[in-house]
């Protein structure tokens, strides 16, 4: 995530902000123009009072998500966009209870990590069609929690099935999310991490299955044609097979090759995000007093947008030797406590020229 500023200030501002602490214009963020944009009220007749100009570009006029009235959301839908709904709250189907005290700020947090999805999403060019566009696997969210009846609880599955993704709201919880952490014996868990996986399993729909490279995913992640539910029960049944770190990013990953491929997914998201967020704080290494010269990066080149993965990765591992280092001395655990061994280096290539090749077919398609 790049940072931004303030177009009325200069004042440096964030994705999640939606009000300049320096000069207190509001702030959205207009997806079409990729940035966070002050606002100032538009030269509009009484039957638009919402609309809402860009500081220094009044042609530009906007209103804010629906969602903003709930609290939710801080994203902007262009005038001529048609939809009262922004970008990314316009996937959503089934939303929270919000009569259940603290659902509403549950809803805040997940949406919150939704839309920096949607921000690697769009700058990609990926497919988000939404249901009405006659697309055969339209990309829908339901952020819901367990239902509580006088037979019980009904308890929510996160997973993805066919396009829905489905997140229960108690993953805004740190101290649920937590316990459900050390339980399954995850090394990291998160909202984000949780979009990022099961969005893997809609692109490998779209990307790889939908007639895309399937002979290739199968040599490098294994038949995919095994039965799922199977896979899954030995794998919890029998946990991962000895050695698996030199061949998978997680033991979960060894479950099953859809699994593999999520895991994978979500691992590319984290590292190109991450290396975007590096570059625009301007972060270089070049360690003291160590001899490595492994451990020296100068993230200078969009990772969005880079044409190798070779350089995001030699980039990417002193980053996180870094990063792991500075949360070790602030007491925390390892903020990336992964390692990406060769065959891991062959997936993420994979998954960096599935992405490529649908961004080049999307630029085209825009010059067209």
């Amino acid at each position: 995530m790049k940072l931004f500023e303030c177009q009325g200030c200069r004042n440096t501002v964030h994705f999640e902000n939606s009000v300049c602490v320096a000069c207190r214009r509001q702030l959205g963020y207009a997806p079409e123009r990729g940035t966070m944009t002050a606002l100032e009220p538009a030269q509009v007749n009484e039957a638009s009072p919402a609309l809402l100009a860009a500081v220094g570009a009044p042609e530009q006029r906007y209103h804010f998500c629906a969602n903003a009235a709930q609290g939710v959301c801080n994203w902007l839908v262009h005038e001529s966009d048609g939809h009262s709904l922004c970008r990314s709250c316009r996937h959503n189907d089934m939303a929270p209870d919000l009569t259940v005290a603290g659902n509403r700020e549950r809803w805040a947090r997940l949406e919150q990590a939704k839309r920096q999805l949607f921000y690697s999403l769009l700058l990609w060019g990926l497919p988000t069609p939404i249901i009405g566009e006659d697309a055969r696997e339209p990309l829908v969210f339901d952020l819901i929690g367990d239902v509580h009846s006088d037979q019980g609880v009904k308890t929510v599955l996160t997973g993805h099935d066919f396009g829905r993704i489905t997140l229960n709201i108690a993953e805004a919880d740190d101290d649920v999310r937590e316990q459900r952490r050390v339980a399954m014996g995850e090394p990291y868990r998160t909202p984000l991490g949780h979009f990022r996986h099961e969005i893997g399993h809609y692109y490998w729909d779209l990307l790889v299955r939908d007639g895309g490279p399937l002979a290739e995913f199968r040599a490098l992640f294994g038949d995919e044609r095994g039965d799922y539910d199977q896979a899954l029960q030995a794998y919890y049944a029998n946990g991962a097979p000895r050695g698996w770190r030199e061949s998978f990013i997680s033991a979960y990953a060894t479950a099953h090759p859809w699994e593999d491929f999520a895991e994978t997914w979500a691992h590319y998201m984290h590292i190109v995000d991450t290396l975007e967020t590096a570059c625009s704080f301007g972060i270089s290494l070049k360690p003291r007093h160590v001899a490595n010269d492994h451990l020296e990066a100068a993230v200078d080149f969009d990772a969005y947008r880079a044409d190798r993965i070779e350089r995001i990765l030699d980039a990417w591992t002193p980053i996180s030797v870094a990063v792991n280092s500075l949360s070790r001395s602030l007491g925390q655990g390892d903020v990336y406590p992964f390692v990406l061994s060769q065959a891991m280096v062959g997936k993420l290539s994979f998954i960096h020229r599935l992405i490529g090749e649908q961004r080049a077919r999307q630029t085209t398609r825009a010059a067209a």
